[in-house]
């Protein structure tokens, strides 16, 4: 099999990487299924390493998508309050 392929499925794992740290979903979903195809290539190369890697990293983008899905939206606060400040408490 070509050597471009490893250096392709690369580029789209960095790029899901990217987008997911960018708060975008495609990030997530991209990281996925660059997961699927990291699969595919593992079993025409015969390298049956990268099954056990695309399991785990598909593992964690699943629990990182679910737990930033999960998150709540941040809540704006203005100069004067730190952000663990109690609402209307402003700072001497």
């Amino acid at each position: 099999m070509n050597q471009w392929w490893s250096w392709i499925l690369t580029a789209v794992g960095v790029t899901g990487l990217f987008l997911a740290d960018s708060n975008r979903k495609a990030g997530w979903a991209l990281g996925l299924g660059a997961q699927l195809l990291w699969v595919s290539y593992a079993v025409a190369t015969e390298q049956w390493g990268f099954i056990a890697s695309a399991f785990a990293y598909g593992g964690v983008y699943a629990r990182n998508w679910l737990r930033w899905r999960r998150a709540a939206p941040p809540v704006p606060f203005s100069p004067e309050e730190t952000p663990g400040a109690r609402s209307g408490e402003r700072l001497p």
